[in-house]
């Protein structure tokens, strides 16, 4: 049966439409006739620009984060361990050489932080709304826009925005079952009228086991939005809940796949084991533990060599709730006002059970955690005054953001039973080694200027901020405390695009960008010790970036395409390196490794074949290094990486998608190619290119009933999925390796009314 579905999808050209549903009707219409765009491929913007659709997002594997969707498009490197792209621990998004923490990323404008692991001013988007409830992504891959909520975007940034509640009554239903024992549900009711109140509430679970070792990852999900007209007026209100629990895989070292292979796991649910290998570890002197069973030796069974091989189980857990409330009017006939506030409340851990602190009863391994706590909040605005030919817009954002981050310890019951779940919270910590309470006060602002002068746009404009970071130890530890703040009044931007006729046009842009510090113990200045964070607390300088782009499209109603070049001079890059195993949770070391220069081209094109069928190819080459070796505070060279490619930045990346839609069939094949990556500084340790064909066929039994089956990592290819999640060192191997996810088949039924 697996055989015959892999031939199947692999002969059946597959198209990225929308699920079809009643609440969809308006979609669907367009669809059928052949008008609405997937990719928008950013007519008329001064920079590159690209906007997914909602077509695109449903035809990905129900469930899968709307990161996902905007994996094809030219220099966006999207990395994860699973098939969905929601396990945080693995997810990773590059562009143009940005890593994750230098884009920002958006929610229909309350801001994400940079959703990294552990965030400390935001959330995953995964964490924040389902995937069946997003109108639409707009990636900026250069700077991105002036009114964007981010103090930290050097890069581009990601906007996401909700879809629209209908105004008639509409539910939506699909269910999904796949391999791993994967199931998931969603549900939509929608309720409305033309002139008077319209909104809708939606509810999804997904749950999967893990394909290597043995463990679960679930969500639940609950999304509501209200859109009331008033007059020439519209008030909305967001609201969202998640709760997200997600059993770990083990990180992985080049020397661990020689020796283990790529199906090694924790040892969960096999405790006996885990326990046998903190004995030998502590016998060997590996933890720097007491000596807990002397009979157990010091030779580890089989392949294993060391006590970091192999732990006996770790997981994320995630509850988040946000909200936001909005207002928007024309003030006469060329003005418009906006308002938006937010609130998000979020509680998590990071276990990890870890042989290097044992319990206080003898046990060898105790619950090693990383608590978070954020309560948030902010308010944002615009004002924009337009006229024939220029659009005016004025606006601000103000959050402060009160994130408490602890490191605690919590004993297991005895040597043959664990007594606590890795999927509950735990309580009654025997020891807190270090918790702080930062605060992060931000007020930035924007001035942008669109003129139109005919066959030429001109874009002007600036933003500033002034970002307050302050760390205060509530059990103090070496990680220090302090106050440290970045102020950049001026980050200029200025853009052209010059209409040349036939369906033609060109634009080129600058513009400058600041990076705000980070406000946590596991990244930024405040991840360092107290003594290192004396020594460069006032002479710090947040990184910036210089970004210069040019470029080219055309749009007719065959064929849509975009050619650009770029040049981004990074000044003052600050790179942490990791120092000993992940789970010792060491400071790591701040480098200031000076100037990084990224050169790189970007085409993507979208072709219609006639008769149902459809091309899609990006391709994207980036030439990304170093311009200064790493030396500390004494002139001691530390990493000679002058001439270095950073790290995670693939020189190719190519993807190409073959689409069909005619009648009630539709279906897509796609194929992600991307070159070797580097995950240390110094480029002495790489993993290697790799292929991965994906696809998808449905079929539309009537306009209310689909079925949609997906496949991911259509050829079983193995590879690796995720680097550097255990952090980068300057040089040598590390347990920083994520496998990636194997062939995986799954089948969805889609109705509405």
């Amino acid at each position: 049966m697996r055989n015959l579905i892999t031939a199947l999808l692999a002969s059946t050209a597959l198209l990225p439409q929308v699920a079809f549903a009643a609440d969809d009707a308006e979609a669907a219409a367009s669809i059928a006739a052949g008008e609405a765009e997937i990719v928008v491929l950013g007519k008329g913007e001064t920079k590159q620009v690209q906007e997914v659709s909602q077509r695109d997002i449903a035809v990905l594997l129900p469930g899968t984060s709307v990161i996902r969707a905007i994996e094809k498009l030219p220099s966006v490197n999207i990395q994860s361990a699973d098939a969905f792209g929601n396990y945080e621990w693995s997810t990773r998004v590059t562009i143009r050489s940005f890593n994750q923490n230098q884009l920002g990323f958006n929610f229909d404008g309350i801001p994400l932080g940079d959703m990294t692991y552990g965030n400390h001013n935001g959330l995953h988007i995964s964490r924040v709304v389902s995937p069946e409830n997003v109108g639409s992504v707009r990636v900026t891959q250069g700077a991105g826009a002036l009114g964007t909520q981010s103090s930290n975007n050097l890069g581009g940034t990601v906007e996401t925005f909700s879809m629209d509640p209908l105004d008639r009554l509409a539910v939506q239903a699909n269910a999904t079952y796949g391999s791993d024992e994967t199931m998931r549900g969603f549900v939509r009711v929608n309720m409305g009228s033309t002139d008077g109140p319209r909104g809708f509430v939606s509810y999804g679970y997904g749950s999967t086991d893990k394909y290597r070792g043995t463990g679960q990852q679930d969500q639940h999900m609950v999304n509501a939005k209200v859109v009331l007209p008033i007059g020439a007026a519209t008030l909305d209100a967001w609201f969202s809940y998640s709760d997200r629990r997600e059993q770990d895989y083990q990180d992985m070292s080049l020397d661990m796949l020689s020796r283990l292979g790529y199906d090694w796991d924790n040892t969960y649910p096999d405790y006996a084991r885990a326990i046998l290998y903190a004995d030998i570890g502590n016998n060997r002197g590996e933890t720097g533990a007491a000596i807990s069973n002397a009979a157990a030796g010091t030779v580890y069974p089989g392949n294993v060599t060391t006590v970091d091989d192999a732990y006996f189980d770790a997981s994320g857990l995630r509850k988040d709730t946000v909200a936001a409330i909005g207002f928007k009017s024309p003030i006469g006939d060329n003005v418009t006002v906006a308002l938006r506030g937010y609130y998000h409340h979020n509680r998590g851990m990071g276990l990890w059970a870890t042989p290097y602190v044992a319990s206080p009863n003898g046990v060898p391994i105790s619950i090693r955690t990383t608590e978070y706590e954020i309560d948030r909040g902010g308010v944002f605005g615009k004002l924009e005054w337009k006229t024939d030919k220029n659009a005016l817009t004025v606006g601000g954002w103000y959050e402060t953001n009160s994130f408490n981050q602890a490191r605690r310890f919590y004993g297991l019951d005895s040597r043959t039973s664990p007594g606590r779940s890795f999927r509950e919270y735990p309580t009654n910590p025997f020891f807190t080694q270090w918790e702080f309470d930062f605060d992060t006060q931000t007020l930035q602002y924007f001035v942008e200027d669109r003129i139109d002068l005919g066959p030429v746009k001109v874009n002007i404009g600036w933003k500033g901020f002034k970002v307050t970071n302050k760390a205060t130890a509530v059990v103090a530890a070496s990680f220090p405390q302090g106050k440290i703040d970045a102020t950049d009044w001026f980050q200029p931007s200025v853009g052209v695009n010059l209409a040349l006729g036939g369906n033609a046009e060109m634009f080129a842009s600058f513009t400058q960008s600041t990076r705000a510090f980070a406000s946590a113990t596991t990244t930024g200045p405040f991840s360092t010790n107290q003594t290192g964070f004396n020594a460069i607390v006032n002479t710090l300088k947040p990184e910036t970036s210089d970004t210069y782009e040019v470029g080219a499209r055309y749009n007719s109603g065959a064929f849509n395409g975009v050619i650009g070049a770029y040049v981004v001079n990074f000044h003052d890059r600050l790179l942490s390196a990791a120092s000993g195993p992940s789970i010792v949770g060491s400071p790591s070391v701040l480098q200031n490794v000076g100037a990084v220069r990224s050169i790189g081209f970007e085409a993507v094109g979208d072709l219609k074949l006639g008769s149902g069928f459809g091309l899609f190819a990006s391709y994207s080459y980036t030439d990304a290094t170093y311009r200064n070796d790493v030396f500390n505070l004494s002139g001691t060279l530390l990493a000679a990486i002058k001439g270095k490619t950073v790290v995670d930045s693939p020189k190719h990346m190519l993807r190409g998608e073959l689409t069909y839609d005619q009648g009630a069939l539709f279906g897509r094949i796609g194929v992600n190619y991307m070159s070797e990556r580097f995950f240390t500084y110094t480029n002495d340790r790489s993993v290697p290119a790799r292929t991965i064909v994906d696809a998808s066929i449905g079929y539309r039994v009537t306009k209310d009933i689909e079925v949609q089956v997906n496949a991911t990592n259509l050829f079983d290819t193995q590879y690796i999925g995720t680097i550097n999640s255990g952090g980068t060192g300057n040089s040598g191997d590390r347990q920083t390796l994520l496998v990636g996810a194997p062939q995986q088949f799954f089948v969805t039924l889609k109705a509405g009314f």
